[in-house]
């Protein structure tokens, strides 16, 4: 851990990561949840393959290296002998996590307000609590978005995942941003062009492959046939970890919070991100490549 930021919570802890030792050819997809992570996952995975076909299991194949729900050793030997090239995902900052320049970071980026009102939904689909006591599905008085502007509990910021770990997660990227190995991807800008997507990730992993092989990839990875076929590309698919599979890809829409965010919501909203981001940076955190159109 020496010169890394701690981020310990009650699901996850980077220090985990000390296990792990990292290869040359090692990708890590480092994101705030309900960004677009196991989608990125999916598009690596499918990328390093050539197969449409493949059983990515995201779980199993592209391990949440954080989360303490098995222990480190037991998942840093399946690391350990993984003898395809590795996907690693994580949802620390890239403050917390170990720099290697042979590795691939890929970071991915989604509009807050819609990876707050996707992380309710997610919560809503997991057997246990969570978080649902913190953030009441009955937001009738606001308290689920005051919260998510205000900060997480204590000792929960990062996993309850507030406004303000989202805007961690991305200055810490940006700080990295001229690193010829570190990459940052908006989901906006994936769901706007999935073949230039497809292209730009296949050139950070030095992949090519012939233009009928990448259209297979690309349909592979299309939400609708993710979501047609959860139990295959959601994390922990047909285990029962949540309680629909097909529910993880609930929508993939953007504008989730329009007509349901009070105008005193949304204010409080702005002052937040501008307090806390140039007009440039909150434009591509919201947006992607396009600003704000």
């Amino acid at each position: 851990m020496t010169g890394r930021q701690l981020y310990l919570g009650p699901l996850t802890d980077n220090r985990r990561w000390d296990m792990v030792r990292l290869r040359g050819d090692d990708v890590i997809v480092a994101s705030p949840p309900k960004c677009g992570t196991t989608w990125m996952q999916t598009i690596v995975a499918l990328l390093c393959s050539g197969d449409p076909e493949l059983e990515t299991q995201p779980t199993v194949r592209m391990p949440w290296v954080d989360i303490r729900v098995r222990e480190m050793a037991e998942v840093a030997d399946r690391i350990e002998a993984m003898n395809h090239r590795r996907c690693l995902k994580s949802h620390t900052p890239m403050d917390g996590l170990p720099l290697d320049d042979r590795v691939q970071y890929i970071c991915v980026f989604r509009h807050p307000l819609d990876a707050h009102f996707s992380y309710r939904t997610h919560l809503r689909n997991m057997p246990m609590p969570f978080f649902t006591l913190w953030y009441p599905e009955d937001d009738q008085d606001g308290t689920t978005f005051r919260r998510f502007l205000d900060g997480g509990p204590e000792g929960f910021d990062g996993d309850a995942m507030p406004l303000a770990h989202i805007v961690r997660h991305y200055s810490a990227a940006l700080a990295l941003a001229d690193r010829p190995n570190v990459t940052l991807f908006h989901y906006a800008d994936m769901r706007r062009d999935p073949p230039g997507t497809f292209a730009r990730v296949a050139e950070v992993l030095g992949i090519s492959h012939p233009p009928a092989v990448m259209d297979q990839l690309l349909r592979a990875a299309s939400f609708d046939h993710m979501r047609a076929n959860a139990a295959r590309y959601a994390p922990g698919g047909g285990s029962g970890f949540m309680k629909s599979d097909a529910e993880f890809f609930h929508s993939g829409s953007s504008g989730k919070w329009v007509g349901t965010l009070t105008d005193a919501q949304l204010a409080a909203y702005d002052r937040a991100m501008d307090a806390a981001l140039s007009p440039d940076q909150r434009a591509w955190l919201e947006y992607g490549s396009r600003g704000r159109r």
